[in-house]
């Protein structure tokens, strides 16, 4: 198993450790609801280095990532990044990801930790086109400073004018007097705040001078678990969970980042499905009853027959009511359906609703 870089810290903060996409990392340390109410409120400090960072630059990278990924690259100027997935050749999703534009003919790609081989593989597969490509997921670190509080903190750390980078926009500069990081106005949680890129040696000096800039705001660290709340009620897709190998960015609601302006991989089978509709599609639900969905759990309709499962369910901290995503077919698509999910051989009801949760 892998480690990152505060490997040490998290043990040292009484974190509880459990393997992950390859990694030991915190999946908790003083407790869900605490950590997810922090986020929500005021702010946590997480510590995402697992994740893959790969650069492509030189002539041919932009031609390289038009043509594995869905979105389309030519919006990105510099010091934007953008959501986006790799779609493999049968029509179903390789990774999802997100792309920053450093420079001219300079990207930055960032993607799940337990793809990063998988995913290396599969763009060197189509570099075709000439582009350097390297892998620095075991060089750099990566934490988020997620909440409300978020840019209060980080402001104190950095001479970078924060309020000057819009969502989905970042830059490069100092923070804490460590030089060269990557400044991001991203997050997995839904309640804003800023991811920071650097490299491995600076992680301990950066993790400690975040909580100690945010004392005074409430700041906590917070694992894997609560940023797995997070992002659920917010419905945002979990790679292995929501989406996969086997369902297209039409079928997940991920039309958005598909765009047909530009020749892609499986472009053909996503304007067919985009044209003539899909069979089965992802679904936010709420549970009209007790229960807690869980990952992989039926979804039936009134006369028990099979018509989808659960890719994700939790409790939701926020709005105390079991809720979710699941695949269900095309009868059922519709806002407001009644649906039931099978929890322990007993049918809970459930409504189909609009994702974000909160």
């Amino acid at each position: 198993m892998k480690k990152t870089a505060l490997y040490d810290k998290h043990v040292s903060l009484g974190a509880k450790i459990v393997p992950f996409a390859g990694f030991e990392m915190p999946v908790q340390y003083s407790g869900v609801t605490e950590e997810h109410f922090a986020v929500r409120e005021k702010a946590g400090l997480f510590d995402v280095s697992h994740m893959g960072q790969f650069f492509i630059e030189g002539p041919g990278s932009k031609e390289l990532l038009q043509y594995v990924t869905t979105n389309n690259v030519d919006a990105l100027e510099n010091g934007k990044a953008q959501y986006s997935c790799l779609p493999n050749e049968n029509g179903g999703i390789v990774d999802d990801l997100i792309v920053y534009k450093m420079e001219d003919d300079k990207y930055f790609v960032v993607v799940n930790a337990s793809n990063i081989d998988k995913d290396w593989d599969h763009i060197s597969k189509y570099n075709t086109f000439g582009a350097n490509m390297t892998n620095a997921s075991d060089d750099m670190s990566l934490l988020a400073v997620q909440g409300p509080k978020a840019t209060e903190i980080l402001q104190k750390l950095t001479e970078t004018n924060l309020s000057e980078i819009p969502y989905y926009h970042f830059t490069v500069g100092s923070v804490a007097g460590v030089n060269d990081v990557i400044i991001s106005n991203t997050g997995y949680t839904g309640s804003g705040g800023f991811e920071i890129y650097f490299k491995n040696e600076d992680a301990v000096t950066l993790w400690d001078a975040i909580i100690e800039a945010g004392t005074e705001e409430g700041i906590i660290p917070c694992g894997l678990a609560a940023r797995d709340t997070l992002r659920l009620e917010k419905g945002f897709c979990l790679y292995g969970n929501d989406i996969d190998d086997t369902t297209s960015p039409i079928e997940a609601g991920l039309g958005w980042i598909t765009k047909f302006d530009k020749d892609f991989i499986s472009k053909e089978v996503f304007a067919k499905q985009k044209e003539e509709g899909v069979t089965r599609k992802l679904v936010g639900f709420e549970l009209t009853d007790k229960g807690v969905p869980r990952h992989d759990y039926p979804v039936v309709d009134a006369e028990g027959n099979v018509i989808g499962k659960v890719t994700s369910g939790t409790q939701s901290p926020m709005k105390k009511v079991g809720l979710g995503l699941a695949y269900v077919d095309k009868s059922h698509f519709k806002l407001g359906s009644e649906i039931f999910i099978q929890v322990r051989n007993k049918n809970i009801p459930a409504k189909v609703v609009k994702a974000p949760f909160v």
